[in-house]
């Protein structure tokens, strides 16, 4: 045990936002700096959570109901908060979790449909009062998104990405959310502009967030 609390901070986005990207650059800034450091991922970061990744995100033909969706993000999201964050927390590091329950709330809940009292239900189930302090959305266009998502590797491709089964109005709506989500909430949520160079948008969410830490 150090004695000092932990932080935990959540990094948010639409698809192709290059968030991924950013919490690892974050963690890597925090680290120089003489922090320990957990970076972890959504759904992932415990056997489970990476078994619920595999299903999540699998492009194959099997269609599957918003609902279905939010119940495995829920059951992987459970498992980490568990098994690593709190942990981590109690040992007093800082934990960077790339995607968090604002994910499910974004695609499942603004993107899909599901109401939203009935995903804070399941947030109270799976999280409890383990919420990051600090949530940086990185923001891009979606038109920005989709395009940097088709140039990259075919394999890294999920099933989100699939216009068949989620159209350009799906993802307009998840940026949507995001925005209303860090608008009614501007003392947790920092949104930084991603259709920028990676090295200009680390050094902003850098230069906001360390002050933010201490």
């Amino acid at each position: 045990m150090t004695g000092a609390p932990g932080r935990f901070l959540a990094f948010e986005g639409p698809d192709g936002a290059g968030k991924s990207l950013q919490a690892a650059r974050l963690a890597e800034r925090l680290r120089a700096d003489g922090r320990s450091v957990l970076l972890t991922r959504e759904p992932g970061g415990t056997h489970l959570g990476e078994q619920v990744r595999a299903i999540l995100l699998d492009p194959g033909p099997t269609a599957r109901s918003g609902e279905s969706d939010a119940l495995l993000f829920h059951a992987a999201r459970a498992q980490v908060i568990r098994e690593v964050v709190r942990p981590a927390l109690a040992r007093g590091e800082t934990v960077i979790t790339d995607r968090f329950a604002w994910s499910t709330r974004a695609y499942q809940g603004y993107g899909s449909g599901i109401p939203v009292e009935l995903l804070a239900g399941l947030e109270a189930l799976s999280i409890g009062p383990t919420w990051p302090e600090l949530v940086v959305l990185v923001d891009v266009p979606v038109a920005v998104g989709l395009a940097r998502r088709a140039r990259g590797a075919q394999e890294d491709r999920n099933r989100f990405e699939d216009e068949t089964r989620h159209d350009r109005a799906f993802h307009e709506r998840v940026r949507a959310g995001y925005l209303a989500m860090a608008e009614a909430d501007p003392g947790r949520w920092i949104v930084v502009d991603g259709d920028r160079d990676p090295e200009t948008v680390a050094a902003e969410i850098a230069a906001r967030v360390l002050p933010r830490i201490g």
